[in-house]
């Protein structure tokens, strides 16, 4: 497993979520202290351990297990994670407290956008979090990790239930999927290709603008995604991201506006702006090898979109 270290306490591996790359687990490491953000999926537990050990630590020197929001690929792995470190608190925003303390709601919800057959496959049973080691975050909620303070920010408009978190000592952002997501294979000359995420069900794009613009405003050095990891600078980056999340919204106007089968209207256009955009990026990968890759999120992000468009 390849441990990314990126000088300043916080490192990445990846998840082993479906693919490689897909998603990244976060390690950030001071004094001697560990927190984790996000955990991937109950497969994810090897890899977090194995990236514990290679920094000469142990699963008894994590304070923290926070989650950016409860969508399964950031907090499958939760209960799992939480039962190898004994001494963890497990941080999550309110409205996703109790379903992490008891997840069936929370499995049942995944099994309707994925699929029961898939669902199971990607996360397995999933395990309860210890109601007595939660800590529900309030919006500018700080945590003492070593001698960093980490601060918990409310980013509503990806979910109801996302947080990001403020590395004060790294100036760093852990944007889960509010920031959206950049996959490094369609990295071009360095640039990367940065999508926005508007999957079921609680998407808004005024609310996910709103946090977008909160993350820049405590103008970081740079910003963490799960999907997948850092980039920098963020500004431009995020005047991207928002300028492509217009251009979502526009695609669903028009498909409503058109009246016919709105979730297969805005599929079909989503595919097709993403190869346009992925083109314009300079992106030469064949079009079936880009929908590849996209593929998951093309399907999830429209779904999202369709169930907006119908509040």
């Amino acid at each position: 497993m390849e441990l990314i270290d990126y000088g300043n306490g916080i490192h990445a591996f990846d998840a082993g979520y479906v693919r490689h790359q897909l998603a990244a687990i976060h390690l950030i490491v001071d004094d001697g202290r560990a927190a984790f953000i996000d955990n991937g999926s109950n497969a994810s537990l090897p890899r977090a351990l194995a990236a514990l050990d290679q920094l000469g630590l142990t699963p008894a020197d994590v304070d923290y297990v926070i989650v950016t929001h409860i969508h399964l690929d950031h907090a499958g792995g939760s209960g799992a994670l939480m039962q190898a470190c004994p001494n963890a608190r497990f941080v999550v925003h309110p409205r996703g407290a109790r379903h992490m303390i008891d997840p069936a709601k929370l499995m049942a919800a995944t099994e309707e956008v994925y699929g029961r057959e898939t669902a199971r496959a990607l996360y397995g049973e999933l395990i309860p979090v210890p109601a007595d080691r939660v800590i529900e975050t309030s919006d500018g909620m700080a945590l003492t990790l070593g001698q960093r303070t980490l601060t918990c920010h409310d980013s509503p408009g990806h979910a109801k239930h996302h947080v990001f978190i403020h590395d004060r000592k790294a100036n760093g952002i852990f944007t889960g999927d509010t920031f959206g997501i950049s996959y490094r294979e369609c990295d071009v000359d360095g640039r990367p290709l940065l999508m926005p995420s508007t999957t079921p069900s609680q998407f808004d794009p005024v609310d996910l603008r709103d946090s977008v613009e909160r993350m820049i405003a405590l103008n970081p050095e740079a910003v963490y995604l799960t999907h997948f990891s850092r980039l920098a600078p963020p500004r431009a980056l995020a005047a991207t991201m928002l300028r492509r999340l217009d251009d979502f919204v526009g695609i669903t106007m028009q498909a409503k506006k058109a009246g016919g089968d709105v979730l297969a209207d805005i599929r079909s256009a989503m595919t097709t702006y993403f190869l346009a955009e992925a083109r314009a990026h300079g992106i030469t990968l064949p079009d079936e090898e880009i929908l590849s890759i996209w593929k998951m999120d093309i399907d999830l992000d429209s779904q999202g979109l369709a169930i907006w468009a119908q509040g």
